[in-house]
């Protein structure tokens, strides 16, 4: 309307000029002070062209058309001879546009707003638009709650009839909400209905909250909820009759009232399922959660309709429509709810399309679909589908959208739009842990080996306790019904002593093949065969000098080496204190023989597991449960097995806060007759009158049997019975230094926050409650011997490995247990 007003009266001006022409006959039409708009842009605005009779009303036609383009301040008609003259001055031309001030609300999302009003770089500059985008600014602003806001423009003249606009805009504050006053409510308080706002004043100490602060959006929002309150306990006539928000002089305080009708409560008379009914009516009221004679309850009734709409679109009726009608009787306040079902016509998918996947080949997520090209629509496996791929390590996140095919009305396509995360890494770097110290480590890894889904690595590390060499591949889908197959090498020498376990170092090479089975959707199968090569340097080694007869031929290389009579003698000797030692001295000579120290073991393993996780690095719903045999094969040196079962639980509860638990259940033990022949000598572990031992003597073993004490279970660790130093829980030697147990137990609690400024699934933070021990034996466990602790724990999948950092404090604990507050690791672990 203004813009019509401001051209009315340019033309007025330029009117008297047309008025002033006597009519005559156009020869021709020049067009003087054009700058950027051609001379072809103004004839097509123009109503009259040459050979037509100019009369005055034609003039001021001409005038006003010419005005309303928005191109031109100025227009005016001359004659010369039989020569139309229009003389015309521009607009300027919008150079540049900046802003400033503005949080709120992004350039990125103000910019396109600017241009619907007409305000762009290389757009005719129009000072009404101003006035408009001022308008527009001030009430996306209030609609924030801030009514403090004020917006000033600026606009320089240019040269070349340019000009720069500067827009200013100091946002100021959000009102904050001072109080809300609930009127009307007699059922049920105040607080009952403000539990469910968004909008309402936090206590003082929260004050990183951001829920007092006002906006339309959230009071419409919480209106709405009082609605659904009531209606949700059988009041369905309840209203919100009326809403007063009133703001103080300075803009910066809300105040809300609220009058509600509440209305009568309804009972549920009985429910009917109309309509097409395309499967079994008592297959659709199994699905239906308002009962007869229970109370009307809203939120019933919408589940109810999502239950039903589920099951239709897991049948391919992908655009079913299910209609609630209740139908009140109000002087009885009786509800008869009437389900109509119109399913439309069946579905089935055209195509399937992948974007994203620039990186991954398309037959790599393909495989993992569950939804097929040509089949019925099925919302139950486009949801499996998705889990599956974000379960996939290479996947940042996955969106799946199911648009119907243009033209027809029984036709949808799937597209399938990935964000791929760096699925390979080549690292050469450092890293550090408290139990190995500095790690010095290079490792390959591709989990998706040329967009192939394959897994392919390489690492090494050194660390002062660890020197380790692997190699590993495997190939998820060896067959196309998902068969997997695996090799590794891998090669490690471990200073058991440095990692807070009894004084041994141990080397080890091993190699295996392993196999995968899918079961069902969630269950597998894997088994595997291997053998390695473990040599223990344990004891004390002893260097003996025997006096021998020179004369002896069968001391000639000893005599050839020392060049006089003398002979060395080395081995390793059991300490008297230490029961791993002694119970190598499987033939009590008080000698630890090679073959006493070196094994070869034959290994297999065999395992089950369910996984309906919904995410593979950071889930929020599902569990996951493993159930694993590994032992040692006939003809192996030690011929032993253990079992393992490890379970995790994910629930959402409220604002993205996930609440787990999981539990984690070790046992092994042997089967070859090893302990009933061995004539190894039990370390003594009384202790002399007045002599006090720094460990519980509960925990102290005099000699190892069972499971041999290189595969035994450990307790405590960053990641594992959190707030103790690693591997220092359990059975102890006279030393109270850890050797581990036949026998293992742990689990926990978390609560998972939701991580901020992080996008994606790799980083967490965790509150945490952990409880466990390792025991010698079945035997000798004894609820009073666990530890707790509790804490807080934040990890993050980096390129280098996983980062983890722990504050716990232990709740349950001994004085002699070894405890730590601050744990963290980063790099590779051993």
């Amino acid at each position: 309307m203004r813009r019509i007003i401001v051209i009315l009266l340019c033309s007025l001006f330029s009117i008297k000029s047309a008025l002033a022409l006597d009519p005559f006959i156009i020869s021709d039409i020049r067009i003087e002070g054009l700058q950027r708009i051609s001379e072809g842009t103004v004839f097509n605005y123009m109503p009259v062209e040459a050979t037509e009779l100019l009369t005055a009303a034609r003039a001021r036609q001409a005038i006003r058309s010419l005005f309303r383009t928005g191109f031109f301040s100025s227009v005016d008609l001359e004659r010369e001879g039989d020569i139309l003259v229009i003389n015309v001055v521009e607009r300027p031309a919008i150079a540049s546009i900046t802003l400033s001030g503005n949080k709120a609300i992004k350039d990125e999302d103000m910019f396109p707003v600017l241009a619907d009003i007409g305000l762009a770089q290389g757009e005719v500059f129009q000072p009404q638009s101003l006035d408009r985008i001022k308008q527009e600014l001030v009430r996306q602003y209030f609609s924030q709650g801030r009514y403090a806001v004020s917006v000033e423009s600026r606009v320089v003249e240019l040269d070349r009839n340019r000009v720069r606009i500067s827009i200013n805009v100091k946002e100021g504050d959000t009102a904050e909400i001072k109080h809300i006053n609930i009127v009307g409510n007699t059922l049920f308080t105040d607080k009952e209905i403000k539990d469910e706002f968004e909008s309402k004043i936090p206590p003082k100490w929260k004050i990183w909250s951001k829920d007092d602060q006002y906006s339309r959006e959230k009071l419409s929002g919480d209106l709405e909820k009082i609605r659904s309150y009531y209606q949700d306990r059988g009041y369905i006539d309840a209203n919100v009759e009326s809403t007063q928000v009133s703001i103080s002089t300075d803009k910066k305080d809300i105040y809300i009232t609220a009058n509600i009708l509440e209305g009568e409560q309804y009972t549920v008379e009985k429910t009917q399922v109309t309509g097409d009914l395309v499967i079994a009516e008592s297959t659709f009221r199994r699905l239906i959660m308002t009962q007869e004679n229970d109370i009307f309850s809203r939120k019933k009734m919408e589940r109810s309709v999502e239950n039903i709409t589920a099951i239709l679109a897991n049948i391919g009726y992908a655009f079913a429509n299910v209609n609630p009608i209740p139908q009140i009787d109000r002087e009885n306040r009786l509800v008869t709810i009437n389900y109509f079902i119109d399913p439309g016509k069946r579905v089935y998918v055209r195509q399937i399309t992948f974007v994203g996947n620039a990186g991954t080949k398309d037959e790599v997520l393909r495989r993992e679909m569950r939804q097929f090209e040509g089949g019925w629509f099925s919302q139950a496996s486009i949801d499996r589908s998705k889990i599956r791929l974000q379960r996939l390590t290479y996947f940042e996140s996955v969106n799946i959208e199911t648009p119907a095919v243009a033209g027809t009305d029984d036709q949808i396509d799937v597209v399938v739009t990935v964000e791929e995360r760096a699925a390979g890494s080549f690292s050469v770097g450092l890293g550090f842990s408290q139990i190995q110290g500095l790690i010095a480590s290079l490792s390959v890894q591709q989990d998706n080996f040329l967009g192939s889904g394959k897994r392919v690595g390489l690492a090494l590390s050194h660390s002062s306790i660890v020197n380790s060499f692997s190699v590993s591949y495997d190939n998820p889908y060896w067959t196309e019904d998902g068969v997997s197959r695996g090799f590794f090498v891998r090669y490690s020498e471990f200073d058991q002593a440095g990692a807070n376990i009894s004084t041994f170092t141990s080397t080890e090479a091993g190699a295996g093949v392993n196999f995968g089975w899918p079961l069902t959707e969630v269950d597998f199968i894997r088994a595997g065969l291997g053998i390695r090569q473990t040599d223990l340097n344990i004891g004390q080694f002893v260097r003996e000098i025997e006096f021998i007869d020179p004369d002896d031929p069968d001391n000639t290389i000893c005599n050839d080496i020392n060049q006089n009579d003398i002979c060395p003698e080395t081995f390793f000797a059991p300490i008297l204190s230490d029961p791993l030692s002694q119970s190598l001295d499987h033939n009590g000579d008080s000698i630890i023989d090679d073959n006493e120290r070196d094994f070869r073991t034959y290994d297999f393993n065999l395992s089950w597991g369910r996984d309906t996780r919904n995410h593979f690095l950071n889930p929020t719903r599902g569990s996951s449960q493993r159930l694993s045999l590994e032992a040692s094969l006939p003809g192996s040196s030690r011929e032993f097995y253990k079992l393992n079962y490890r379970y995790s639980k994910f629930i959402p509860i409220w604002a993205g806060l996930v609440f787990s638990y999981h539990g984690d259940l070790g046992y092994g033990d042997a089967y070859d007759n090893y302990d009933s022949t061995s004539q190894a000598i039990p370390v003594d572990i009384d202790l002399p009158d007045g002599v006090e031992r720094a460990c519980l003597d509960e925990e102290v073993i005099s000699l190892d049997n069972g499971l041999p004490f290189f595969e035994h279970f450990y307790g405590g660790g960053v990641r594992d019975i959190r707030g103790f130093e690693d591997n220092t829980l359990g059975p102890k030697d006279t030393n109270c230094r850890a050797v581990g147990g036949d026998l293992k137990l742990s689990g926990g609690i978390e609560i998972a926050i939701p991580t901020p400024f992080t996008k994606g699934g790799g980083s967490r933070i965790a509150l945490f409650f952990d409880v466990g021990n390792a025991y010698q034996n079945i035997s000798a466990f004894d609820t009073g011997l666990l530890r707790a602790s509790a804490g807080i724990s934040v990890s993050w999948q980096a390129p280098i490995g996983p980062i983890i950092m722990n504050y716990a404090f232990p709740i349950k604990s001994f004085e002699s247990d070894r405890t730590e507050s601050l744990q963290f690791s980063f790099g590779s672990t051993f």
